[in-house]
């Protein structure tokens, strides 16, 4: 499982047309699942990104996680961080868990989440969406779970 973290002072999501999430201060965060995903990854993201200390302090040191600042985060599942693109130019994804397991891992993510954060809102699983964001510093952080189980 794949995590883009975007630490962001506002973001939301629009699927024709309308506003179908939304977030203030906190996080956007990208989401692929990839083929052999099960909810340990999910469980291994989820703990490291509510715990992730990039939000300045009163020194303005990157000090602080989401949870100290009571911020919010929008989740969009997103199964092109899993692109395979060593051979020639056009990616293929089929290293992607199949759309119902990728759904279900998606969705059970985003419950972990809304245990340790305040809000979290989301985009529409296989939807065509459109994503405006206000970076924050910019802080861009790349999660991958298989990084975390090596360290475990």
């Amino acid at each position: 499982m794949k995590a883009v973290i975007q630490r962001v002072a506002n973001a939301s999501v629009t699927v024709d047309g309308s506003v179908v999430g939304s977030c203030e201060k906190g996080y956007l965060i990208l989401l692929g699942v990839a083929d052999g995903d099960t909810e340990i990854d999910a469980e291994l993201l989820c703990k490291k990104i509510a715990g992730l200390r990039i939000f300045r302090d009163e020194n303005e040191k990157m000090n602080l996680s989401i949870r100290d600042v009571d911020g919010e985060a929008l989740v969009i599942s997103q199964f092109t961080l899993l692109a395979n693109y060593r051979h020639g130019n056009r990616p293929d994804f089929l290293g992607s868990a199949k759309p119902d397991e990728a759904n279900r891992l998606y969705e059970y993510f985003k419950s972990l989440l809304a245990k340790e954060i305040r809000r979290v809102e989301c985009g529409i699983f296989g939807a065509d969406m459109k994503v405006t964001l206000t970076n924050d510093g910019p802080v861009t952080i790349c999660m991958d779970s298989e990084v975390l189980k090596k360290k475990s």
